[in-house]
C-alpha cells in the first residue's frame, strides 16, 4: 500500500523508523512526550497541524510527503504544487544560471531525473544516442548510462554507475518513490560496456571527486558535476528540482570543448545564412 493511502499513525511510524529514531528520540526533538507520540502512531490521539509541522521538521520529511501526512490527519495540504512553467521567477533564475554556464552543459532535473530545462550545450556529446533516448522528456540518468544512450562511450562506466546508484539510493532513503525504485532497478540491469575502465583510470585514493569521462570524435572529455537545489522552497515542484552543471576536469577537456563550440557556431551560422539566402542550387 502506498504511503499516501495509509492513516496518519502508520505513516508517522514509517518515517520515524526510516530515520532510525526511537519514539523517545523523536518526542524530545519535537518537544512532545513519548506517550503522546505513541498515541499518535497508534491512532489513539489526533494530531494538530502544529505537531505535524514539528514532527516533519525533525524527521526531515519532503514537502510532498508532508502534504500526505496532513491529508491523512484530515487537514488541507500546506504546500502547493505547480508546473515548472508556472514557476515564473524560479524558471527565470534557473535559465539565467544555465545560460551563464555555457559552453558547458547544465540542466534542471525533477525528482526522477527528467530534464525540465537545459542550456543545450555541446550537442556533439549525444552523437550516437538513439532517438528514443532523446525523446522528450529526456531522462538524464538513462541518457548517460543506457546502452542506446551514452553508455558505450562512458569510459569509466563502472565508477559512474556506482556514483549514480549511490545518488538514487540516497534519494530513496529520503522518500519512497515507485518511479525512482524502477529507475534504480533499470540502471542496475545495464550491461557494462566491454572497454569500461575498472576504476576510472587512476587510483581512487587520489581522487577528489569522480569525473565522468566520455569518448567523443574530438577525443576524451572529463567533467566534474555539481548538484544545486533551491533554499527554503515552499512549493513541492520547486523543492524537487535540482540544477546539474558539468565543469571541465582537465585542460584537455577545455580545449576539446572550445573545438566543439567552434564547430557548433559554424554550423549555426551556415544554417542561418541558408535560411536568409535560401538553399543553393
Amino acid at each position: 500500500m502506498a504511503a499516501q493511502q495509509l492513516p496518519f499513525g502508520p505513516q508517522l511510524r514509517r518515517w520515524r523508523e526510516r530515520r532510525r529514531m526511537t519514539q523517545m528520540d523523536l518526542a524530545l526533538a519535537a518537544d512532545s512526550s513519548t506517550r503522546h507520540l505513541s498515541c499518535l502512531e497508534t491512532g489513539r490521539a489526533q494530531p494538530s497541524r502544529e505537531i505535524i509541522r514539528r514532527l516533519a521538521d525533525c524527521l526531515n520529511i519532503p514537502l510532498r510527503e508532508q502534504n500526505a501526512l496532513l491529508l491523512a490527519a484530515g487537514f488541507a495540504p500546506a504546500f502547493g504544487e505547480r508546473s515548472v512553467a508556472d514557476l515564473e521567477a524560479a524558471r527565470r533564475a534557473m535559465d539565467t544560471v544555465l545560460q551563464a554556464h555555457l559552453p558547458y552543459p547544465a540542466f534542471a532535473v525533477d525528482r526522477r531525473w527528467n530534464v525540465v530545462l537545459s542550456n543545450s550545450a555541446l550537442p556533439q556529446l549525444y552523437e550516437g544516442c538513439s532517438e528514443e533516448m532523446l525523446r522528450l522528456p529526456v531522462n538524464a540518468v538513462r541518457l548517460v548510462l543506457h546502452p542506446e544512450g551514452m553508455g558505450p562511450r562512458i569510459l569509466n562506466f563502472v565508477d559512474w554507475r556506482a556514483h549514480t546508484l549511490h545518488l538514487l539510493r540516497n534519494q530513496l532513503e529520503m522518500q519512497a518513490d515507485a518511479g525512482l525504485e524502477a529507475l534504480l532497478a533499470e540502471v542496475q540491469s545495464y550491461p557494462v560496456p566491454p572497454h569500461s575502465e575498472a576504476n576510472g583510470g587512476f587510483d581512487a585514493t587520489q581522487r577528489l571527486a569522480t569525473p565522468i569521462r566520455i569518448a567523443t570524435r574530438f577525443g576524451t572529455v572529463s567533467f566534474l558535476n555539481t548538484l544545486t537545489v533551491f533554499g527554503t522552497p515552499s512549493d513541492v515542484t520547486l523543492a524537487e528540482l535540482a540544477l546539474e552543471m558539468l565543469f571541465p576536469a582537465d585542460e584537455e577537456t577545455i580545449g576539446i570543448v572550445a573545438e566543439m563550440e567552434r564547430e557548433r557556431s559554424l554550423a549555426a551560422s551556415l544554417a542561418a545564412r541558408e535560411v536568409l539566402e535560401g538553399p543553393r542550387p
